[in-house]
């Protein structure tokens, strides 16, 4: 065998492991493949492409050899001799490191010479450079088998989720093997770019169904990514919120990238073992035929999985459905059964009352119905009700079904307001930009009521307020609050309720009031929330600061599901002992109080529950107001029982001005 041979050997990128141009060459022994329409390199050449670690001929050499002989050239020597042992060494560790150590020829070291890689490791270490491209190997084919499998709940995250076979991992191998070269190559970037897109869909998918219990909507859900920096922001800081967003966008990229390299990696695997990979591909789709025509399971799971393509599929609906939503919620908001009403008919049963429409943040039926929450739960609604029996009121409960659970209380408010279904940010807008009537609206059409809003949990401009119809907003800045924030929470419960007391309730010579109160104590993160003090000693609220350092820390008790269903359940009873409190102290024979959750907490708290139910309560002194929703069979008292009635949350408003209008 001449170097010429040898050296055009090692020069073969099929041999290195880099893709070859056509099937062809992928297909080419690996040993001797000169012949006869590959011309024999001059010597010159062969000279050129032999490997630089081979010994050199020193010019006085020959002349030692023999007297009178002239000494042979460093070119000469190369075109008669066979490679030395380290030659073949070099060529043996092109074959052994794999595509990361192919043989190339370029300006930094002679045709032939191996691949020096970072500062010549792979040259110095071959064993590690193989050792090195195998686990890269490895790990890309991971990725990608993570990428095709992972769902998109991470309560279904288990060891069965990842030894399934995916029916788009198997058509998409057989796609590129029968691709030609270029069309493989630039499949093989694009479906790995997509195969990282959708993980990324994945990974979001997780954070909504965590955070509300759903998949993030591509169509009408990029609002919500605002609100969530925000939110971040608020609870734990500018730092934080940058910390969190930047480790998002890098892990985004990352995944990206990862995932459309990997699958470029795989498919020149594949193709330089196109036999093995071909067999493997078919192996691999009859064992997925089989498993899903016996419908064969590990557990729960199902062996064979098209999980991906019912993925995309659910999607593309979600999409239609989402541009198809603006027509359909506009037929819907045309309907109103009171539109026509003159305003001297509406509201009749409650002229002269004040009535106060309060939300308590995430207030829901978990709180109540969860054994490990009732028995504290109860014991405070009990004692709500026998402290409000006490002061002359009686109270009647229900469950109401809100559209939303874990967040989105604006999407419940609009809701309860409306008298329509407000499901998401586009019908929210769309609702906020109509002429629809609200409830809010018709108290203040009727001319009987001044209208207002404490809103605490607003600190920015807010114009959706004007919609709503209220004669004043009071938001965080304007109700006299020089305490410290409670994590997300502006203001206390208690002190927001003082604040209407002085603001509005407890002048005298007023008009009657309907006020539209949002409680913020029980939002998320409910770590550190306020306690119960005497109403007298509320002052500015300055007495927040000491009890702001007796309370727990966000990023202690997240660590632990446990602590943050225990906190939960604090925050809720602090804001129904913050509103009973203030009926039994201020109210009068003409207070009505309205009071419900906006939407169950999150997933962490419900373990579980998927359930929109919330309970909702009527409380007031004078009986004839109680006695207009008899018909409805509320549970009497502050606790709804279990079989008490379940309505849609969009269904209140016309109930509610029914059973208080002329025929209630």
């Amino acid at each position: 065998m001449s170097p010429f041979t040898r050296s055009r050997q090692l020069s073969d990128p099929t041999e290195g492991g880099a893709e070859p141009d056509d099937d062809t060459a992928a297909k080419e022994p690996a040993g001797d493949q000169t012949g006869a329409e590959k011309p024999e390199a001059e010597p010159d050449a062969g000279a050129e492409t032999a490997p630089d670690t081979a010994p050199k001929a020193e010019p006085d050499a020959g002349a030692e050899a023999a007297p009178g002989t002239a000494p042979e050239t460093a070119a000469d020597a190369g075109a008669k001799t066979e490679p030395d042992t380290a030659a073949k060494a070099t060529a043996d560790t092109a074959v052994d490191a794999g595509p990361d150590t192919a043989p190339h020829t370029g300006s930094d070291g002679p045709p032939g010479a191996l691949k020096p890689g970072w500062f010549g490791w792979r040259r110095r270490y071959p064993r590690v450079a193989r050792g090195v491209s195998v686990g890269t190997t490895v790990l890309a084919g991971a990725l990608v088998l993570f990428a095709l499998l992972v769902p998109n709940q991470v309560d279904k995250i288990e060891f069965a989720s990842f030894v399934r076979i995916p029916a788009e991992g198997v058509l998409l191998a057989g796609l590129l093997l029968v691709l030609p070269p270029k069309a493989r190559r630039i499949t093989a970037v694009v479906m790995g770019a997509f195969l990282g897109l959708v993980t990324i869909l994945k990974f979001v998918d997780m954070g909504f169904y965590q955070i509300l219990a759903r998949p993030f909507d591509l169509v009408l859900d990029w609002i919500l990514i605002e609100n969530g920096t925000d939110f971040l922001r608020e609870t734990f800081g500018r730092t934080g919120q940058v910390l969190a967003v930047t480790g998002v966008i890098v892990l985004f990229v990352a995944v990206l990238v990862l995932t459309t390299l990997s699958v470029v990696r795989l498919t020149r695997l594949m193709v330089r073992h196109r036999p093995v990979a071909a067999r493997t591909t078919l192996i691999l789709g009859t064992a997925w035929i089989t498993c899903m025509t016996l419908g064969l399971q590990i557990g729960t799971v199902p062996i064979a999985t098209k999980g991906n393509a019912e993925f995309l599929g659910n999607r593309v609906e979600q999409v239609r459905a989402g541009l198809k939503d603006a027509r359909v919620f506009e037929k819907q908001a045309a309907v109103d059964a009171f539109a026509k009403t003159p305003p001297d008919q509406l509201l009749t049963g409650l002229r002269g009352k004040d009535v106060l429409f309060t939300f308590i943040e995430s207030y829901g039926r978990v709180a109540i119905d969860d054994p490990a929450m009732a028995q504290q739960t109860d014991a405070v609604l009990k004692e709500g009700t026998g402290r409000l029996e006490a002061a002359g009121f009686a109270s009647r409960s229900g469950w109401l079904q809100s559209p939303v659970t874990g967040a989105g209380s604006w999407l419940a408010h609009s809701t309860f307001l409306s008298g329509l279904w407000i499901k998401n940010q586009q019908r929210y807008r769309n609702l906020t930009t109509s002429d629809r009537m609200t409830l809010t609206k018709y108290f203040g059409k009727t001319g009987a009521w001044r209208t207002v809003g404490i809103v605490p949990g607003v600190r920015r401009a807010w114009p959706e307020g004007k919609y709503f119809g209220l004669d004043h907003i009071y938001d965080s800045e304007h109700l006299g609050y020089h305490g410290p924030y409670f994590s997300w929470t502006p203001v206390p419960d208690q002190f927001s309720m003082e604040a209407f007391q002085r603001l509005e309730h407890g002048k005298k010579n007023r008009e009657p009031i309907m006020a539209e109160i949002i409680l913020a104590s029980s939002h998320n993160p409910w770590s550190p929330i306020a306690r119960m003090i005497d109403w007298d000693d509320l002052g500015d609220g300055s007495v927040f600061h000491r009890i702001k350092k007796e309370g727990t820390d966000p990023t202690e008790v997240w660590k632990d599901p446990e602590k943050v269903r225990t906190e939960y359940r604090r925050a809720i009873e602090y804001s129904i002992r913050s509103l009973t409190e203030w009926v039994e102290r201020y109210g009068d024979d003409d207070t009505v109080l309205v009071f419900l959750g906006d939407h169950q907490p999150v997933p962490t708290v419900t373990a579980g529950d998927t359930g929109k139910d919330v309970p909702i309560t009527i409380v007031a002194k004078d009986k004839k107001v109680l006695d207009r929703v008899a018909d409805w069979n509320w549970t009497d008292g502050l606790k709804p029982a279990a079989n008490a009635p379940r309505w849609g949350m969009d269904k209140f408003r016309d109930r509610f001005m029914t059973a208080y209008g002329p025929r209630g």
